[in-house]
């Protein structure tokens, strides 16, 4: 049993609270956050501070739950402390240097950190990946996700779950498109270049809430990321799969509906048969974070391989950035 301790008791924080206390070999054994009384409403003993968490609890892993501007300090003390072992949600830290900063202090102490990125665990994309490494569409060509969570509209957006959303200057992509640039570096690989169009389309927050990023490859292939938090797409879960995707390939093409269906057609056919069925997944988005949980966990216990360590995800910051500086420019960037 790894003694787990949790730094956070916001909205998204219980999707993890509920993750560990799911899990066979973890132990949830205290949850901080700077409201007490948020901290004691969890599924573990509540505590003040992460300082009288890491005293009183005595947790082997730390999951780092809070906003970004937290999260270099917050992985400070935990390895002041001696943890060896910490998750960090994204986006990692306020920036690249504070990243980079973070990740080397953890690579000095010993630690392993590793980066909360969970939509490369949501189970249609690990089942999309199989298919693609087996050939299923043949040559993979084109690679498109259109997000629309249709939650961005009016004064109000945000207000009821994640406030900080309104206030972030770098939003769309750094916030949300950071899952796809992550997920599309699973499905294809590292890209070669890309070329972003961004857009400040509510008013009432700070930053981009709409844009495309087109990236490409030097043997032909394109990968798309369209996101628009204003729009919505034609399901009654948009935070499932927060949009649609479709995969095409010389062999045929592989969708993904808002239901977290993955239909496969063979090219030259009208109809495509169920790869993966829907369902009712338990926790958030398909049970993403459990399973990225569990993925560690499986690390740490049987010494299988590790995905998403804070070293490796400077590479989706350095794209993000790019994308940022794509937009100013109006051109293509090299990756």
């Amino acid at each position: 049993m790894i003694r787990v301790g949790v730094l956070g008791a916001g909205y998204f924080a219980r999707f993890h609270h509920d993750a560990w206390t799911r899990l066979g070999n973890a132990q949830l054994v205290g949850i901080a956050d700077r409201d007490p009384a948020r901290a004691r409403g969890g599924p573990a003993p509540g505590y003040e501070s992460l300082p009288a968490l890491i005293d009183g609890a005595a947790p082997e892993l730390l999951d780092i739950v809070i906003p970004p501007d937290g999260h270099l300090e917050a992985i400070r003390t935990a390895l002041d402390a001696g943890l060896r072992w910490i998750i960090c949600q994204k986006p990692f830290c306020r920036d690249r240097d504070e990243a980079a900063r973070a990740t080397e202090m953890a690579e000095a102490a010993g630690a392993t950190l590793v980066i909360h990125e969970n939509f490369r665990f949501q189970p249609w994309y690990r089942t999309l990946k199989q298919a693609l490494d087996a050939g299923r569409i043949g040559d993979v060509l084109q690679l498109t996700f259109r997000m629309r969570t249709g939650d961005g509209q009016g004064p109000d957006a945000y207000l009821d779950r994640q406030p900080y959303f309104q206030t972030m200057e770098r939003f769309l992509i750094h916030e949300t498109a950071v899952h796809w640039i992550d997920t599309f570096r699973f499905l294809l690989g590292p890209a070669d270049g890309l070329y972003a169009d961004l857009r400040r389309l509510n008013p009432a927050i700070a930053g981009e809430d709409a844009g495309y990023l087109l990236f490409d490859y030097a043997d032909g292939r394109r990968a798309l990321f369209d996101g628009n938090r204003l729009l919505d797409h034609g399901t009654d879960t948009p935070r499932l799969t927060f949009g649609e995707a479709l995969a095409e390939g010389t062999g045929g093409s592989i969708a993904l509906a808002g239901d977290g269906a993955l239909t496969i057609r063979r090219a030259g056919a009208v109809d495509g048969s169920l790869l993966l069925p829907p369902r009712r997944w338990p926790g958030f988005a398909g049970d993403c974070v459990h399973a990225l949980q569990a993925h560690v966990l499986n690390h740490i216990t049987d010494g299988t391989p590790l995905e998403n360590t804070a070293r490796e995800y400077l590479a989706v910051l350095d794209i993000e950035a790019a994308a940022y500086r794509s937009a100013e420019r109006r051109a293509r960037v090299a990756l």
